[in-house]
């Protein structure tokens, strides 16, 4: 079973260039350190993601905390 997928990117020259001389640098086969940029980069998203849900949620409870506290002030 291949655990492996080979695909084709188009990017620019001076991408390249820098992805050759850091996979040189890095003693790295340029498909391994592109995987691992790739990966970075998916764990950057899915944190920022999860930074705004949570910011969402902080903000719908505050707005139901101040309702609730509205509330109370009117019953009393």
């Amino acid at each position: 079973m291949r655990t492996k997928t080979k695909i084709n990117l188009t990017i620019d020259t001076e991408l390249f260039e820098a992805i050759e001389k850091a996979a040189k640098d890095c003693n790295m086969a340029k498909s391994h350190l592109a995987q691992e940029a790739l990966i970075l980069w998916l764990i950057k998203k899915t944190e920022e993601s999860m930074a705004e849900g949570y910011l969402e949620m902080a903000r719908e409870d505050k707005e139901f905390a101040d309702m609730t506290l509205q509330a109370q002030k009117e019953i009393q």
